[in-house]
């Protein structure tokens, strides 16, 4: 159990010289957060919830250093209430009543309300989170529960039908950039120590993927390496020492970030495996988004594979599921799985061909009414329109499949999907041709 400060004169200053470049930079009001908007601007909820000083119970949502714990202390100090903070970690409900007890002599002597953050709250058991209702009901503290992981699955349901669940969302790269620039010159911060070169602030930027404490932790590890070899500017070799991570030569202007996701892509469809992998890796070390190369794969598994390989895509979006549920860097095992499963696939475009062809043919006018025996013919007077009096029922006809017209007549006998010889496309081109020939018969 701790305070935000630890002795009077730091909650005069409101910095510890000798606390990490993240923790020194917290901010110490809303306007200072960076990035939020959505739960911060002028008529937001949690702006409205702290402008007004209302007893809350929040729940904060979202990806490692988006700025869950940065809230709760600016909460805090919004709202002058005595702050204690407890982690899921090496807290259990001994710790948790004993907050308690002291919220109710604070509050019963002294008029001050306290604020109870709990970090990584999924980890608590489900006795040690009922054990936070009755104080939380009675408003004895304001809780504000952190938690990476999704609150409806880890967190009790009668607390959070008494708090206000919040998403923070990753920081976008401006948002990252505004916080490396803002710890550059503050006094708070490196106070104009060291300059940051732009190829190294763009490497920074990639580095942190959306996560504010990353991003400064980075930075004043390449402003220690700086300042020890006496350079006054963090150029980009000096960063990659200080790191340990080597920069992908991404440019400026995202031409390179584009090529290399270009050529992972491109060498999947090529089913060169090796050359997939090595691209992957680069992203990966580069720092890039895994949603970004997890939604890539997505689209190779149907535009390149599609149903030469059906599983391609089931595997393709395991992976993407997985990154978002177990975040990185172990995040690039399921990437690594999909991309071996893509580019070792047999491949065919034959579904990316017929969707192309028949958009180009709506776009192009083919089209016409549906058949009447399509039309929908479940609402009071279809059938007096004629709608649905002459469908088949398939399931009714011993193998399932029945001459019958679904296409408008514009269309009919035009094939938009031309399966390959590859994979399991070999299996459905000789099912197909059969299919249609029953459906088409006597047309």
């Amino acid at each position: 159990m701790s305070s935000l400060f630890d002795d009077p004169a730091q909650e005069a200053s409101g910095v510890d010289p000798g606390a990490p470049l993240a923790v020194r930079m917290r901010p110490r009001s809303l306007d200072e957060v960076v990035g939020q908007s959505h739960l911060l601007g002028p008529r937001a909820p949690l702006r409205r919830l702290v402008e007004a000083d209302e007893p809350m119970s929040l729940v904060l949502y979202g990806p490692p250093g988006t700025g869950k714990t940065t809230l709760a202390h600016v909460i805090s100090l919004a709202t002058k209430r005595q702050f204690v903070q407890l982690s899921a970690l090496d807290a259990g409900v001994k710790e948790v009543r004993a907050v308690i007890a002291s919220a109710k002599r604070e509050l019963t002597y002294a008029g001050r309300r306290t604020v109870l953050f709990i970090d990584e709250v999924h980890r608590f058991s489900k006795t040690q989170q009922d054990s936070l209702l009755s104080a939380v009901e009675d408003r004895i503290v304001s809780l504000i529960a952190a938690t990476t992981e999704n609150p409806f699955f880890s967190v009790v349901s009668p607390l959070l039908s008494r708090s206000l669940v919040l998403a923070l969302q990753p920081l976008s790269d401006d948002d990252v950039r505004s916080l490396l620039r803002r710890a550059l010159t503050s006094d708070r911060g490196l106070d104009g120590a060291v300059t940051l070169s732009p190829e190294a602030e763009e490497h920074l930027v990639r580095i942190a993927g959306g996560d504010g404490r990353k991003a400064l932790t980075a930075l004043e590890s390449g402003a220690g390496a700086a300042l020890a070899a006496g350079l006054t500017e963090i150029d980009l070799a000096t960063l990659e020492t200080a790191v340990a991570q080597a920069a992908v030569r991404y440019d400026r202007q995202g031409d390179q970030h584009y090529d290399v996701a270009s050529a992972l892509i491109k060498s999947i469809r090529g089913s060169d495996v090796d050359a997939a992998l090595h691209y992957l890796a680069r992203m990966v070390e580069a720092g890039e988004d895994p949603r970004f190369i997890a939604r890539r794969l997505v689209i190779s598994a149907s535009e390149d594979i599609g149903m030469a390989d059906p599983t391609a895509l089931l595997t393709a979006v395991a992976a993407a599921e997985a990154v978002a549920f177990i975040g990185m860097p172990e995040g690039h095992f399921p990437l690594a799985q999909a991309v071996v499963h893509l580019a070792t696939a047999p491949k065919s475009n034959a579904v990316t061909v017929g969707m192309g062809e028949s958009v180009a043919d709506v776009r192009a006018g083919l089209a016409g009414p549906v058949p009447p025996g399509l039309r929908d013919a479940h609402y009071a007077g279809a059938k007096k329109l004629g709608h649905g009096g002459t469908y088949v029922y398939p399931h009714a006809h011993p193998d399932g499949v029945v001459p019958q017209q679904y296409p408008p007549d514009a269309l009919v006998g035009k094939d938009y999907y031309r399966p390959t010889n590859r994979g399991a496309e070999a299996t459905i081109g000789a099912r197909l041709a059969k299919l249609r020939a029953i459906v088409r018969r006597g047309r």
